[in-house]
């Protein structure tokens, strides 16, 4: 069984920095790309951000230049940091990865449970 656990959402002003965390943990064999995702109230999930495990990264254009991806391949985790946060930005922040839990497989998504992040004064 595979578990993506995220932490470091919570309520910024404007302007403000976070920081988000995902880890995967359970049984895993590889681990391929790595995602954020977002969903705000009345929209649909978009993609934020993406890593692969060679380090080539990519973020949504409604968020370059503010947010950065970064992994560390070694402890199955991702990272998002956050800076010059926005009202707009206010959404519930979904970690997902492209896991193989043994060899020889294929790969899955799995999907963290979310942690919320609210940007208001």
């Amino acid at each position: 069984q595979v578990q993506l656990v995220e932490s470091g959402g919570g309520l910024v002003q404007p302007g403000g920095s976070l920081r988000l965390s995902c880890v995967a943990s359970g049984s895993i064999f590889s681990v391929n790309n790595m995602a954020w995702y977002r969903q705000a109230p009345g929209k649909e999930r978009e993609l934020v951000a993406t890593a692969s495990t060679r380090g080539i990264t990519d973020v949504a254009d409604s968020v370059k230049g503010r947010f950065t991806i970064s992994r560390d391949n070694a402890q199955n985790t991702v990272y998002l940091q956050m800076n010059s946060l926005k009202p707009e930005d206010t959404a519930v922040y979904y970690c997902n990865a492209q896991i193989m839990q043994y060899s020889p497989s294929y790969y899955d998504s799995y999907w963290g449970q979310g942690t919320q992040v609210t940007v208001s004064s």
